[in-house]
């Protein structure tokens, strides 16, 4: 095991709610924006870390700010709108963070208050389903539909339908619609990869794609090892961590600990504890990640990095909580 897992914890719990502002709204940093899904992360992140008060406090901007059709904008700035597509990805996630912030404080009056967002914004979500299961990335400003899905997206998506259903069971109702939108989307996932990314959305090689149908659970076992197989090459740097990019020279922290999220989740705790340890080298003199490390060599030291050119954001730290409490804290979701 690694240095103190809960000191490390705690230092990434202090540094975002540092950054959280009055509203609830949490920024990538003090003075950036805040995006609907980021902040969900780290109010989980949040809950993850025994922060409960300011998670509920997050929760609540969400309430604040949901549109009257289900969705978010896709990013805020100081609580006003900047960007106004409508991601359906975004708009889901909500229910993901509200079943894990049950599943930390069985704090079921939050639940029910948040129920209405819960459903508004999954049923948006599920507006975009197109017949062969793929739900469509989102609305432009104008409200004109993007009419392409995005993998990563839409696998993000499948769980947040997942846990909205586990809320709706929680609660006594049932959602046979959801359950059927659910199923047909992780069909398409699995089984007809050639209906998402056909405009191009990941044509650099995103890691994102590589690794999310494993995290959310939709790939398991023998599938799983082989996609993690296949991918290594392109998206890992050993002693390193994950590329965003397969084609960009940098490291990603918050990628690195999504992608041993996956590990975690495919059961390979062996390798995801080894990943850990080569990321744990990119922190500042705070013990707060820094976003991305760029390498002019692969054998170089930590000494040699610059720390004045690495940005600190929130979202970073919420997925370094995450897969932390994944690898050495026994929460299940």
């Amino acid at each position: 095991m690694p240095e103190d897992i809960q000191g490390l914890i705690r230092s990434q719990a202090d540094f975002i709610v540092s950054q959280q502002l009055a509203s609830g709204a949490i920024p990538w940093y003090r003075g950036g924006i805040t995006d609907p899904w980021d902040h969900v992360e780290c109010a989980m992140a949040l809950d993850l870390s025994h922060r409960h008060g300011q998670a509920r406090s997050a929760y609540r901007w969400m309430l604040n700010t949901q549109n009257p059709d289900g969705s978010w904008y896709s990013s805020y700035l100081d609580d006003k709108p900047q960007d106004l597509t409508k991601d359906t990805n975004f708009s889901a996630y909500i229910a993901t963070g509200l079943w894990f912030h049950h599943l930390t404080t069985r704090d079921r009056d939050l639940l029910r208050c948040m129920w209405p967002a819960v459903e508004k914004g999954i049923d948006f979500a599920l507006s975009l389903q197109q017949p062969g299961g793929e739900i469509y990335w989102g609305l432009s400003k104008d409200n004109e539909v993007w009419p392409g899905a995005i993998l990563t997206a839409a696998s993000s998506t499948w769980l947040s339908i997942k846990c909205a259903l586990r809320i709706a069971r929680h609660l006594g109702l049932e959602k046979p619609d959801w359950h059927e939108g659910c199923q047909k989307l992780g069909r398409a996932i699995k089984e007809h990869p050639e209906r998402f990314d056909r405009l191009g959305e990941d044509k650099s090689g995103h890691a994102m794609t590589w690794y999310y149908p494993i995290l959310v659970g939709l790939l398991k076992g023998q599938q799983a090892e082989q996609r993690i197989t296949e991918g290594w090459q392109d998206f890992m740097i050993d002693g390193w961590g994950c590329k965003c990019f397969a084609d960009r020279q940098s490291v990603c922290v918050a990628e690195t600990f999504e992608f041993i999220l996956a590990l975690v989740r495919g059961g390979d705790r062996e390798r995801a504890r080894t990943v850990l340890d080569w990321v744990l080298q990119f922190r500042d003199e705070n013990g707060v990640f820094y976003r991305e490390v760029y390498w002019p060599q692969r054998d170089i030291r930590r000494s040699e990095l610059d720390p004045g050119s690495h940005e600190r954001n929130t979202w970073t730290s919420a997925a370094a909580i995450l897969a932390l409490v994944a690898l050495y804290g026994g929460r299940k979701t």
